[in-house]
């Protein structure tokens, strides 16, 4: 007589204590690694508030200002154009500026403590051709991408008397916002109006209006005639000599 024995496994529907356990401590590590990334997190934007630079900002002194540093001030974007350090015999060293604000164009003096530490704005120059107008607005093409970049008449202002159709110009961007453009310190124009010179004009070295093609009007000599084609300084409009 054989006996044929049977094992019997019972499966609780419910977990055993080592399986809750398990799972009650896995939720604790997961809400503690989640406590640890928000209090990271806050740590991190508490710092970038009280240092702009760990945003990506890069400071400079003011000891270290020169003719075209670009700086950031009440959150704009500023080009220190003149600028003079001074050491006075009492008292402390101090430099004193001529700002160009980008994008309203408004110019200030401002004084800086010696060492004064200050935001630099970072500005990014891309070449780029101006092609056509279009309304009141100046469009510039990057002739790798073929991209466009307007820019207003407004916050072009005298210097779109300058600009000619395929002039490659720096196109100047903050934050990704066009800014400014810089043209070419010279630019060669053709007079179209002014009062016909006569014999001896050169020695005489008088002057008078002429306009040229752009639209703009230049003190020229007297012996320059229409047709003629000129250098000008853009910077300051200035005629520079016959092309």
């Amino acid at each position: 007589m054989w006996t044929i024995g049977m094992a019997v496994t019972m499966v609780s529907p419910f977990p055993t204590t080592a399986a809750c356990s398990s799972s009650v401590s896995t939720s604790f590590r997961n809400g503690e690694f989640a406590l640890a990334r928000l209090q990271s997190t806050t740590r991190t934007l508490r710092c970038c508030r009280a240092h702009p630079s760990s945003l990506g900002l890069r400071a400079i002194s003011s000891n270290d200002f020169r003719g075209g540093t670009n700086i950031v001030l009440d959150g704009a974007p500023w080009r220190v154009q003149e600028f003079l350090h001074v050491k006075p015999g009492k008292g402390a060293a101090f430099v004193r500026t001529k700002l160009r604000n980008y994008i309203s164009g408004n110019t200030v003096e401002r004084t800086f403590r010696a060492g004064e530490q200050v935001d630099e704005a970072q500005i990014v120059k891309d070449v780029k051709q101006h092609t056509y107008v279009d309304g009141d607005q100046y469009v510039f093409m990057d002739m790798v991408t073929f991209e466009e970049t307007r820019l207003d008449l407004k916050d072009l202002g005298d210097r779109s008397k300058w600009l000619k159709e395929g002039m490659e110009c720096n196109v100047l961007t903050w934050n990704g916002r066009v800014i400014d453009v810089d043209l070419p310190i010279t630019v060669i124009v053709k007079v179209v109006e002014t009062d016909p010179g006569l014999k001896g004009d050169t020695a005489q070295g008088g002057s008078k209006p002429a306009t040229v093609d752009t639209g703009a009007v230049v003190s020229v000599p007297l012996f320059v005639n229409i047709g003629d084609s000129i250098q000008v300084d853009t910077r300051t409009g200035s005629y520079m000599n016959r092309a």
